[in-house]
């Protein structure tokens, strides 16, 4: 049986006490956090306790390991990984091509060893660039030392097309548009009855189209992970703190989602205005959370 107690969530406080996932079990589905920041990473002594990494979503279901997004999230994962036995297998699915989403991928250690296999997808940017060279660009000089050719292990990269579902296996993992103007993939895994959806790029003047592609989504989902709402940074004021999670409640409510976790807070939200959003949240959606660093949920 897995190694953490199911009935309630576990999180890690730092680097040195690093929660890894169980392996040993083909019959679960688990989800941990690596990264629950936004925009920026935000290290310090007010963000501790939510965490300063930015997104990196781990999801272990059938035997097999998602990655959502590579934030700095992704460093943490992978330092996790480096005492597993090799050789190590993973799917990495990337929202978008923003720095925010994919800095983190130089920095993923089990990259680097030869006997490992990475599947990368990711749809077109908004310039047309394909997931594999916004990978590539940002290890260009004069921005990193060192070019994706050094990493010794086998990367196959796969271009998504919105609308196309993944299949691994029992594994299903469908991709829908959910903001046009970055260019934001959206995804639902779903695993035997269970589903978990990952939509990290909401926001209040979301287009009829990207609803449609949300709803379907997020249609009674086990899981709903989202996206706080920010407002435009010169005229952020923490004055309305239920306009943080105000969308992505109603989404959970109109789409018969049984539990919701919203993510990629804003780098000026500290761990005391996050408390008091938790708060407000739970008063009107008792099942929702807050994500936190090192979050460990048991979906089955």
């Amino acid at each position: 049986m897995s190694n953490f107690d199911p009935s309630s969530p576990q999180k890690y406080d730092n680097e040195k006490q690093v929660i890894s996932l169980p392996r040993n079990q083909v019959g679960e589905f688990v989800i941990q956090f690596w990264g629950v920041r936004g925009l920026i990473p935000t290290p310090g002594s007010n963000t501790s306790r939510y965490g300063g990494n930015t997104a990196c979503v781990e999801m272990y279901v059938g035997g097999k390991s998602l990655i959502f997004d590579g934030g700095t999230g992704l460093r943490i994962l992978g330092k996790s990984w480096l005492e597993r036995q090799h050789p190590l297998e993973a799917h990495l699915f990337f929202t978008n091509s923003q720095s925010n989403r994919i800095q983190g991928f130089p920095f993923f250690a089990p990259a680097f060893h030869s006997q490992n296999c990475f599947h990368i997808y990711g749809t077109a940017a908004s310039n047309g660039a394909s997931i594999k060279q916004c990978l590539c660009d940002q290890m260009l000089q004069p921005h990193f030392p060192y070019p994706l050719q050094v990493m010794q292990s086998e990367l196959q990269f796969h271009n998504l097309t919105p609308g196309k579902v993944v299949k691994l296996d029992d594994v299903n993992v469908t991709t829908a548009l959910i903001n046009y103007t970055q260019r934001s993939i959206g995804y639902r895994v779903s695993w035997q009855e269970y589903s978990v959806a990952y939509i990290t790029d909401m926001h209040q003047q979301t287009n009829e189209s990207d609803r449609n592609h949300i709803e379907q989504l997020t249609k009674s989902v086990d899981l709903l992970i989202a996206n706080a709402t920010y407002t435009p940074p010169i005229e952020r004021k923490h004055l309305d703190s239920d306009f943080y999670w105000r969308t992505a409640v109603d989404l959970a409510q109109t789409n018969g989602v049984k539990r919701l976790i919203i993510t990629h807070h804003h780098p000026d939200d500290n761990d005391d205005f996050l408390d008091e959003v938790q708060s407000e949240i739970k008063s009107v959606f008792p099942k929702a959370l807050l994500a936190c660093e090192g979050l460990v949920l048991p979906i089955f």
